[in-house]
C-alpha cells in the first residue's frame, strides 16, 4: 500500500515540486526511494508562515551497486531551491547509523508528514528500529541536540530557537514517562498530549507555538519561564537517567539489520 499523508497546511505548488524531484531522482540516480517524509518545523509541530520544506528519504539502489567493488556515496543531495530541502540516505547508510545510536532514522520514521513511500517497508523498518535501537543512547542525541541549542539560546535570543531544544527535552520526558520504548514520537502537540505536564508548561508552549504560526519574525527575548525550568530539569534528570554505556554487544543488532537490508535489496 502507498503512504501519502499531507496536510492542507502545505502549499500544493510546493508539494507538487517535491514530488516531481523525488520521480527525477529515482530516474537519475536508479534507485527506488522506500519512504518520503518532511523533517522540519512542519513535521515537528511549530511551522512559521515562511519554515522551510525540509523532505527527507531513504533509497535502495540497484543490486549492481552494492555488488560493485567501487563505493559509491551513500547520501543523494540536491541543491537548495528556494524553500525546499531535498536530501536523503541510502538503506546501508540508515541502518549503520540506526545501530549506532542516531535517532534521525527514527525520527523519519515517526513523521506524521509523508510525501510518499510504501505502507510494508515503514512498518517492518518501524518494528526493526524498535528492536535493535538503544534507549539510553537515542536518549543521549537528544540530551546532546538539546543541550547545545540551550547553550545557543543562553539567556536570551531569537524565541523560536528556543524550540529546538523544547522538542529534544519533550523527547526525554516521552522516554522517561515510557521505560520500555526507545521510539518517541517527533511532533511537539503529541509528546505534549502523551506526557504527564504541569497546565503552565503546557499553556506556555502552546502560546509559544500560536505567535510561532502567525509571524515570521518572533523577535528576541527570554523563554517563558515554564518552559525554561522544564528544558533545564529534563536535562538534568537525562544525565543521570541515561548514562553512557559501555560498548555493547551489537551482533545481533547488526545481524538484524544486515537481514533487512539484504531483503529490500533483492526484492528491489
Amino acid at each position: 500500500m502507498e503512504l501519502r499523508a499531507i496536510p492542507d497546511s502545505m502549499a500544493p505548488t510546493v508539494v507538487e515540486k517535491i514530488d516531481a524531484e523525488l520521480g527525477r531522482i529515482e530516474h537519475r540516480h536508479g534507485v527506488s526511494i522506500g519512504l518520503a517524509i518532511e523533517s522540519g518545523s512542519r513535521a515537528w509541530g511549530f511551522p512559521s508562515p515562511d519554515s522551510d520544506y525540509d523532505c527527507r528519504f531513504v533509497y535502495i539502489a540497484g543490486l549492481h551497486t552494492y555488488l560493485s567493488p567501487w563505493r559509491t556515496r551513500d547520501v543523494i543531495e540536491t541543491p537548495l531551491t528556494g524553500l525546499l530541502d531535498v536530501n536523503g540516505w541510502d538503506l546501508a547508510k540508515a541502518m549503520r547509523l540506526l545501530v549506532k545510536g542516531n535517532a534521525v532514522l527514527i525520527e523519519w520514521l515517526m513523521s506524521p508528514i509523508v510525501y510518499r513511500g510504501d505502507a510494508r517497508f515503514r512498518d517492518e523498518l518501524r518494528a526493526l528500529a524498535a528492536e535493535v535501537a538503544d534507549r539510553n543512547q537515542v536518549a543521549r542525541h537528544y540530551l546532546h541536540l538539546g543541550a547545545r541549542q540551550w547553550k545557543l539560546f543562553g539567556s536570551g535570543g531569537s524565541l523560536k530557537k528556543v524550540f529546538y531544544a523544547l522538542r529534544p527535552a519533550m523527547a526525554l520526558r516521552w522516554l522517561h514517562e515510557h521505560p520500555d520504548a526507545a521510539m518517541a514520537p517527533m511532533h511537539l502537540p503529541t509528546l505534549l498530549e502523551r506526557c504527564e505536564l504541569p497546565a503552565d508548561l503546557v499553556s506556555a508552549v502552546r502560546e509559544l507555538t500560536d505567535l510561532k504560526s502567525r509571524t515570521r519574525e518572533m523577535g528576541s527575548g527570554t523563554a517563558p519561564a515554564p518552559i525554561a525550568e522544564f528544558i533545564m530539569a529534563e536535562f538534568d534528570r537525562a544525565t543521570e537517567a541515561f548514562p553512557k554505556t559501555p560498548d555493547r554487544d551489537l551482533a545481533r543488532a547488526k545481524a538484524l539489520t544486515a537481514e533487512f537490508f539484504r531483503k529490500q535489496v533483492i526484492g528491489n
